[in-house]
């Protein structure tokens, strides 16, 4: 029986079919052997395979090689590969087109070892040919897979990148709203951060002012104060001096003025006089004069009040300065000494002239000041007391501005008869410590037989 020729399949690109079509001519049988002499020469002739026009695998010839054993022709049917697409890659044909060649070469292996008949030989082409249909198998399967998954592991990553996506969303919108709550807190905290540094300042202040107090309470002593008070009745002789030295100066009648001061003043001696500018001087810094705790330091730490005056113009010690200059220096004065009012009104407007005459008269105002502060500083219940004129002299709270000579001790019946004529400076009493008051006396018509 003769097999008609087969006709070429058209190409298709489903491996499955190529098995099949494969199959067909690789039947595993003994149904016959080549005629040819040379074996090797038909192996040959076999593995002459080329990819044409739809992968065609042909002979030497380029026609379908005719096999006639046992007086029957067989025509191998004529395998069709599939081109390379976009479905396979480069590799897979090429390991597709190494399995087909190695499969014809296990068949002809298969084939010769019927002739002769080798049973051994037969069973291991058989087994060789086994493995390479399951190879080829194995290739359909990876094509299947590649076919028909791709498109679900993509859908499937698609899936999983958007399931992702959503978790990250809400994730960052907790975030958001976490970090929305922490600048809350942040906000809350700086506001308690600024309050505390407020009540830390406040507290520090108190403290530096605590410090300074205990500081002054140690440091200002009894000794301090006498020295304060010296300072403070030198500065008050000092601004006198250049006040009637302006007097005279601008033509004023002294014993005028000092009639206008003290009228009823009895002077053992005409210089004796300059005492009585001193006692108005004086009485106008410590008229009304009230002894309050105040930072003697700010003043102090500078060796012309006037720089203290312009660093720090709304000072308590710029204001006391600027009022008591008003008191003291009288505007007819002021006038007649300059021709002008110009200390004056910059003393109104809060400020204060660098020249000699008012360094003089703020260097008064700066020891006076430095008094009452120290002497509320060692007793807040201290006080300033005044000697009224014929206020009988004693020794006790009253020191007389004469000269040591003139007031050499005395028996005490003349002692008796000393009467005072003014007060010069007042007198204080801080704690248990009496400091006496200058006074200007004058003797007696019988003290002075």
């Amino acid at each position: 029986m003769e097999l008609a020729t087969s006709i070429p399949l058209k190409p298709s690109s489903n491996i499955s079919e190529i098995v099949s079509k494969f199959a067909k001519v690789c039947k595993l049988r003994s149904i016959g052997v080549f005629l040819s002499e040379n074996p090797v020469q038909h192996q040959d002739q076999c593995l002459n395979y080329k990819d044409s026009n739809g992968g065609l695998f042909e002979g030497s010839s380029g026609s379908t090689e005719e096999t006639e054993i046992d007086g029957v022709k067989i025509h191998p049917q004529p395998v069709e590969v599939p081109s390379k697409s976009n479905v396979c890659g480069d590799v897979e044909v090429e390991m597709l087109f190494d399995i087909v060649s190695a499969l014809k070469s296990a068949y002809v292996q298969l084939q010769e070892a019927h002739i002769p008949y080798d049973t051994k030989k037969i069973e291991v082409a058989d087994e060789l040919v086994v493995a390479e249909l399951e190879a080829l198998y194995k290739i359909k399967r990876v094509y299947k897979e590649k076919q028909f998954t791709k498109p679900v592991s993509d859908s499937s990553c698609t899936a999983l990148l958007q399931a992702e996506l959503g978790v990250n969303e809400r994730l960052l919108a907790e975030l958001k709203s976490q970090v929305k709550v922490k600048n809350s807190e942040i906000m809350r905290l700086q506001q308690e951060l600024q309050e505390l540094e407020m009540g830390n300042a406040k507290m520090v202040a108190k403290f530096k002012q605590m410090s300074l107090e205990r500081k002054n309470a140690t440091a200002l002593n009894i000794v301090t104060f006498q020295k304060a008070i010296r300072e403070a009745s030198k500065s008050v002789h000092d601004f006198a001096k250049p006040l009637i030295g302006l007097m005279k100066a601008s033509g004023w009648d002294l014993d005028l003025a000092v009639k206008s001061i003290e009228p009823e003043a009895v002077f053992s001696k005409r210089s004796d006089k300059k005492y009585a500018f001193e006692a108005y001087i004086a009485r106008r810094m410590f008229g009304e004069i009230s002894l309050e705790k105040n930072n003697v330091d700010d003043v102090m730490r500078f060796d012309d009040p006037v720089d203290a005056l312009i660093e720090n113009p709304d000072s308590d010690f710029a204001k006391f300065c600027g009022k008591k200059y008003l008191l003291v220096v009288h505007p007819m004065m002021e006038e007649s000494f300059f021709g002008n009012l110009d200390h004056r009104m910059f003393v109104s407007s809060g400020k204060h002239p660098r020249t000699p005459f008012y360094q003089i008269f703020a260097r008064m105002a700066k020891w006076v000041w430095v008094l009452q502060g120290i002497a509320a500083s060692l007793d807040p219940m201290a006080k300033a007391f005044a000697v009224n004129r014929g206020t009988e002299f004693s020794g006790v709270c009253m020191e007389s501005v004469e000269d040591e000579k003139e007031r050499a001790v005395l028996l005490n019946e003349e002692q008796l008869s000393r009467r005072v004529e003014f007060m010069i400076m007042p007198g204080f009493k801080v704690g248990e410590t009496l400091v006496r008051s200058r006074v200007y006396i004058s003797k007696t018509e019988a003290s002075l037989d």
